[in-house]
């Protein structure tokens, strides 16, 4: 491929991918406000929904946020009664947090409610479309991998 074609395809990558994320936020917005949720909540529940317990230190490096911001966002999970903090039983110096009941209903219908709209996106796509647009999507989260991976070590 000629070097000013695969400019051209970057750009247009690039441009695809700030809207892709832009429609993402918005709808991580409404699903937020429909729960009640701040944005950085609703993520926490849905980074953490897939996990039985974890410490704060597996969820901040996870989320990619500082120990302290973390600590905000559990507190106020855990006054809204979605999460629980415990004392690590094989180690008292660390904390474990994990989902209450009602945290456990409120991912299930987070994840329900995100499986439903994009049900709804896929169904605006032609049915020929659907598969390789998923294989390329696939394609593209693993090339984002390689590439946040392989600059988190260049620096």
């Amino acid at each position: 491929m000629p070097i000013t074609d695969q400019k051209s395809d970057a750009f247009k990558l690039a441009d695809l991918t700030f809207h892709l994320l832009a429609h993402c936020r918005e709808k991580e917005i409404h699903f937020a406000e429909k729960h009640d949720l701040t944005q950085s909540e609703f993520r926490c529940l849905r980074y953490f929904g897939t996990y039985e317990c974890m410490s704060n230190k597996q969820i901040s490096q996870r989320m990619k946020l500082t120990p302290g911001r973390l600590t905000r966002i559990i507190d106020s999970l855990i006054i809204k009664k979605y999460m629980m903090r415990e004392i690590d039983p094989s180690d008292r110096r660390y904390m474990r947090v994990n989902l209450s009941e009602s945290g456990i209903s409120l991912v299930q219908q987070l994840n329900k409610d995100y499986a439903d709209i994009h049900s709804d996106i896929l169904s605006g796509i032609d049915v020929d479309q659907q598969k390789p647009l998923l294989t390329a999507m696939s394609t593209l989260v693993t090339a984002l991998k390689k590439h946040g991976q392989r600059n988190l070590y260049s620096d």
